[in-house]
């Protein structure tokens, strides 16, 4: 009878416990869902330029609290957009890192609003050695002839005429993600409207080089330009030339020497007690 009664009372006990899991389990399931939302990532990398399909994207559970402002919800919502930054795998995939509906993959997908792309030919020294790479800053320098008043004494003169422009694209690539040095034939650059007519004029008047600058750096470099002047100092005084040979010098013409008569000399008179001579000196 005890047995009997002691197993009833397991029995119970163990089908309470298994219910009050049961309870907490949905109860804590309840909870969870109602904290967070459904956020579209990168299922792998995606880079710039690149036009977006369904496998790229996948839905997670993403905190309430703490979703980045602009994630994408549904993933329809993504179908045929184009990033216009490079997005890592698991990366959220947010609207400020796509370009507006209805644009075409590609480069031009990239170009902000308003800037247009440049391409510039350039060599292992004009690019930086290869270390201008997508997304890097660069100052522009045209080496030319000056004109104007100055020209004559001292025409040649290097100047910084475009600063702070994004590097695009090098060669035929755009990803920023590689820091590898690449050294390429051709820039892609970034630029308003007036810096492309400067940099067309640059290009066609001078030599142009490529100057990396820091990244977080918008102090704008205000100098007057280089120029042989001021490279070298002031100019030395040139030394005097060599003096030709000397002709030689006239003689002198002779001197015509002419005859004196000798002045008559003093007569002095000697008296000598009755005597009396005179002396002629």
């Amino acid at each position: 009878m005890r047995n009997t009664r002691a197993m009833i009372m397991m029995v119970v006990a163990v089908a309470l416990a298994f219910v009050a899991v049961v309870v907490a389990a949905r109860w804590i399931n309840a909870q969870a869902t109602g904290n967070t939302a459904k956020v579209a990532v990168a299922q792998v990398d995606i880079s710039l330029g690149a036009r977006i399909t369904p496998d790229m994207v996948r839905l997670v559970d993403w905190p309430a609290s703490v979703q980045p402002p602009g994630a994408i919800k549904d993933d329809k919502l993504l179908e045929s957009r184009v990033a216009k930054s490079s997005i890592t795998r698991g990366e959220p995939i947010l609207e400020a890192k796509l370009a507006p509906p209805g644009t075409q993959g590609g480069l031009s997908a990239v170009v902000a609003e308003g800037k247009r792309a440049m391409t510039v030919r350039v060599n292992d020294v004009v690019g930086v050695a290869g270390f201008a790479l997508p997304g890097n800053y660069v100052d522009i320098l045209v080496n030319t002839q000056e004109e104007g008043p100055r020209a004559n004494k001292d025409p040649t003169i290097s100047k910084i005429v475009l600063e702070r422009i994004l590097v695009l694209a090098v060669a035929q690539e755009s990803s920023r993600d590689d820091t590898k040095p690449k050294v390429v034939n051709a820039v892609t650059l970034e630029l308003t409207p007036d810096q492309v007519e400067k940099l067309d004029l640059a290009r066609s008047v001078g030599s142009l080089s490529l100057v990396l600058r820091n990244q977080v750096d918008p102090n704008p470099a205000l100098t007057s330009g280089a120029t042989k002047t001021s490279l070298l100092g002031p100019q030395v005084a040139a030394a005097p030339a060599p003096k030709a040979a000397a002709a030689p010098a006239p003689k002198p013409a002779p001197v015509r020497k002419v005859a004196t008569v000798p002045q008559p000399g003093v007569k002095v008179e000697v008296i000598k007690g009755l005597d009396r001579s005179s002396q002629q000196f």
